[in-house]
């Protein structure tokens, strides 16, 4: 009897990926996105690219080499040498959300920058974590005399004041407030989770496609963050909408429901409500 090899779908094994946090492969994770676009992607072959990079800066610097000097070697390696940075042309380009694509075009948004970079700095051996700053994805590197704050789009570090700056249209309304009239940036410096990561690219796919009223490819999104986020009630939501306007009514009522059935809070139970109602209706 011949061996039958089942081959897991794109949902099934981003599902195996992101089901544990304490073995959570952001690299792999954030790779697998594009699948969705791209069906024969080979997610290995990916990874490989990115040992590959690794390898080459890796043979540059000597055994010895401190944190400060492995940093300015990548950076130099990063955005010289490979010219990655920020696609400033296009940057609502959903390519710009792909690892793949980035990979090839040397173009990206800050995220997928940062996720790629964050991999070369790991396996380098720095102390480097994602930042999930207001509107803009950021990378630190802990060393021995203190932290740098980094734009992954451009490579450039940061300094505090202009943190603040770039903090500033995110506070407005809102109850913050020091004694300068400025909220500590801590908080806002706290390192995301590979989970959280993974929920921040899905949702820039996800705005994107929402703009573009791409329904098909919003409900693929919507279908990853329901299985990376279970208890986001809110992506249920919208999944739901989403296949309401494919005509998919049966599914869009079952996901609406979970919706209501989960958040009695919610500003716009009564508008979802109706909205089901009326699809359960066009359903009967």
């Amino acid at each position: 009897m011949p061996l039958r090899i089942t081959i897991p779908s794109p949902l099934s094994y981003f599902a195996a990926l992101v089901q544990s946090d304490a073995h959570f492969p952001l690299l792999e994770a954030a790779a697998s996105i594009a699948q969705d676009e791209y069906p024969e992607l080979d997610v290995q072959q990916v990874l490989g690219d990115v040992d590959q990079l690794l390898a080459r800066i890796q043979r540059r610097l000597p055994a010895d080499a401190g944190a400060l000097q492995k940093l300015r070697a990548l950076n130099q390696f990063f955005y010289s040498d490979l010219g990655f940075a920020g696609n400033v042309n296009d940057y609502y380009d959903p390519d710009n959300s792909y690892l793949n694509a980035v990979l090839r075009t040397r173009r990206g948004i800050p995220i997928s920058l940062a996720v790629l970079w964050l991999e070369l700095a790991q396996g380098l051996g720095l102390q480097a974590r994602g930042v999930g700053f207001p509107g803009h994805f950021m990378v630190k590197v802990n060393l021995p005399r203190g932290q740098v704050v980094m734009d992954p789009f451009s490579g450039r570090s940061l300094s505090q004041e202009e943190l603040v700056e770039r903090l500033e249209p995110y506070r407005v309304g809102t109850h913050l407030a020091e004694d300068l009239g400025l909220p500590p940036l801590a908080p806002y410096l706290q390192a995301a989770t590979p989970r959280e990561i993974i929920g921040r690219m899905l949702r820039n796919l996800k705005e994107i496609h929402r703009a573009q009223q791409d329904w098909a490819r919003l409900v693929a999104v919507q279908n990853r963050l329901v299985t990376l986020l279970p208890r986001a009630w809110g992506e249920y939501r919208d999944r739901g909408l989403a296949l309401a306007e494919q005509g998919r009514m049966a599914e869009a009522v079952t996901d609406l429901e979970s919706y209501l059935s989960h958040a009695a809070n919610g500003l716009d139970v009564d508008e979802i409500a109706e909205r089901a109602a009326a699809l359960r209706k066009a359903l009967n």
